[in-house]
């Protein structure tokens, strides 16, 4: 079994279907409004966990009912939260997410979020020492994600930088990771370069690892030379909320069986995912990916 450390954010997402997307000053009739747990962080952590992982998760809810709701899901689904701090002084984070024609539209509001702190992640160095793989994202201060990237540095043990939502970072931060997750979009931002450049090239100018996520179009990978192309899953969309944190947290998961694989069936994860309205919701277990693996290609 994986054993899997994430540092990041848990969010309620306020979830509204609508047939299009609104304009600017303009009011539409949405279709149906639904709460929904959510959060990178929280994401990865369930999604870790349903594909079989030991997981812990990092981070910070408020003292509200969002806050107590969230943490009773995420300890339903086996998750460790001895070090996801409850404030009982703060909200926790929401998410407001308009989804239409199987896109999505997404305002972050950190709330506890933006309390998680490097301590909790020292605090955290028990478990990071012995996972398999640790994720963070970018929903936290940019101080914790730089802590954490070098904690695991310095134990060895190989990080997952998420860069969502996407800023500049410094090239040393980059080299910490042991994967950088973006796509096309996300790693020109990292590199503070033209997103209209061929990403292949983009992925031959990070100093780090790269694993490019391209939708339904699959991922592309580089760790040396070249890089190489994991086609996606042809699949009914429902709502894509969610299947970066599923790809990434496969991605982590079944590191160990090397990132040709763990590409693959982090693919075959995002895929299902977004069959399913929700981004935990849609999180598929370890069966359902083996499933879609053993399907014969069409």
């Amino acid at each position: 079994m994986a054993r899997i450390v994430v540092v990041g954010s848990i969010n309620m997402d306020l979830v509204t279907q609508a047939s299009r997307f609104a304009g600017p000053g303009e009011t539409i009739l949405g279709e149906r409004f639904l709460t929904v747990p959510g959060g990178k962080g929280a994401n990865q952590a369930v999604a870790a966990a349903r594909l079989g992982a030991e997981v812990a998760l990092v981070g910070a809810t408020g003292g509200d009912a969002f806050g107590r709701q969230l943490r009773l899901g995420l300890a339903a689904e086996g998750i460790d939260l001895a070090h996801a701090v409850q404030l009982d002084d703060c909200a926790s984070g929401t998410a407001s997410i308009t989804i239409a024609g199987g896109e999505n539209q997404i305002i972050v509001v950190p709330a506890a979020n933006a309390r998680v702190t490097p301590a909790q992640v020292e605090n955290a160095r028990p478990l990071i020492e012995r996972a398999d793989a640790v994720l963070v994202q970018m929903e936290i201060p940019l101080e914790t994600v730089e802590a954490t990237l070098r904690l695991g540095h310095r134990l060895g043990v190989p990080v997952i930088l998420n860069p969502a939502p996407a800023q500049q970072l410094p090239t040393e931060w980059l080299q910490l990771a042991r994967y950088v997750t973006p796509n096309q979009h996300e790693l020109a931002l990292l590199l503070g370069a033209d997103p209209a450049e061929d990403f292949r090239a983009l992925m031959q100018r990070a100093p780090c690892p790269v694993v490019l996520t391209r939708g339904g179009e699959g991922a592309w990978y580089r760790e040396q030379g070249e890089p190489h192309h994991q086609p996606g899953f042809k699949v009914d969309v429902v709502d894509s909320t969610g299947a970066g944190d599923t790809f990434n947290a496969a991605l982590a998961v079944f590191l160990a069986e090397g990132l040709p694989t763990a590409v693959r069936k982090a693919c075959a994860a995002a895929a299902l995912s977004v069959t399913r309205l929700g981004a935990q919701g849609g999180m598929p277990r370890r069966s359902e990916v083996e499933a879609l693996l053993a399907r014969p290609a069409a």
